[in-house]
């Protein structure tokens, strides 16, 4: 408890929390605080291009203004909160458990099981990403699922090698030599004494994970091979608004100005949390 104190008195970590924590109410009550429809589109003509705290034609005050479609942008920022942030927590979800399980049997295994999946790790992990993301998702039909899959399977490598590298510390602690002359099983080894003790590095590869996914969503939704249109992403609505940025700029700038707050917030948590569990690092950081 003493531990997750020192996360709480961690102004970085409270400020990326409470970031975060706005997003997700945002996310999950989007039906309610979207003023209309984030696909609805009304004469685009008169609708079109309207700046932020334009009436239009109806008289509804357009907040954040509208896009070239006509469409609310308040109402599709809103509605990319919920897209994006489900993406990025999802897509380090499936990152941190597989990197976690691979690095922990790994190190546990030992002799010709850990040579091959660290082979197979390092393999992976000297493939480029960016150049995979694209091949991956370029072969499919994108879509949500997939951007979530493909992001979070070509994201696993590090926390295998953070895992791995935690754990084969852990096991020249006397703590687990005690466990071990008392007979426990190589399951209950890892599962009990193990892995709970080497949740600092995953916590803030989890942390770091969700920003750096958000942002690879973003890329792909720009380059027209994440999320499809109409439904709304921050990055296809970035990709939406790059041909009006001299006559309409805030139809991409909010947006990236939500993708810059989310991933700050995450890199914040991951600071916080990394100097409130491991003392060396805050110490290192501060001298």
């Amino acid at each position: 408890m003493s531990t997750w104190r020192a996360v709480i008195r961690d102004r970085r970590a409270v400020t990326g929390l409470a970031m975060l924590a706005v997003m997700a109410v945002v996310a999950l009550a989007a039906p309610w605080l979207a003023p209309a429809d984030p696909m609805a589109q009304a004469d685009i003509l008169e609708t079109r291009f309207l700046g932020p705290l334009a009436t239009g034609p109806d008289g509804t005050i357009r907040w954040l203004g509208t896009d070239q479609l006509g469409r609310d942008l308040l109402s599709r920022l809103i509605f990319g909160t919920r897209i994006s942030l489900s993406v990025g927590l999802l897509a380090a979800l499936i990152a941190v458990v597989l990197g976690t399980a691979i690095g922990a049997i790994a190190a546990t295994g030992g002799g010709a099981l850990e040579r091959v999946l660290m082979a197979v790790t390092d393999a992976v992990l000297a493939l480029p990403r960016l150049v995979l993301l694209l091949a991956l998702v370029a072969l499919f039909q994108p879509g949500f699922w997939l951007v979530v899959l493909v992001i979070g399977f070509t994201g696993w490598m590090p926390v295998a090698r953070l895992a791995r590298a935690e754990v084969k510390g852990l096991l020249a602690r006397p703590f687990i030599e005690a466990a071990t002359a008392a007979g426990a099983s190589r399951g209950r080894l890892l599962l009990r004494h193990l892995l709970p003790n080497a949740l600092t590095p995953v916590v803030v590869a989890a942390a770091l994970g969700i920003g750096n996914a958000i942002a690879l969503e973003a890329g792909l939704s720009f380059l027209g091979l994440g999320i499809p249109a109409p439904t709304p992403s921050w990055g296809n609505m970035i990709s939406s608004g790059r041909d009006a940025l001299v006559q309409a700029p805030w139809i991409a700038t909010l947006p990236g100005l939500a993708i810059v707050a989310a991933v700050v917030a995450c890199n914040l948590i991951g600071d916080g949390v990394r100097d409130a569990l491991d003392p060396q690092a805050r110490t290192f950081g501060s001298v």
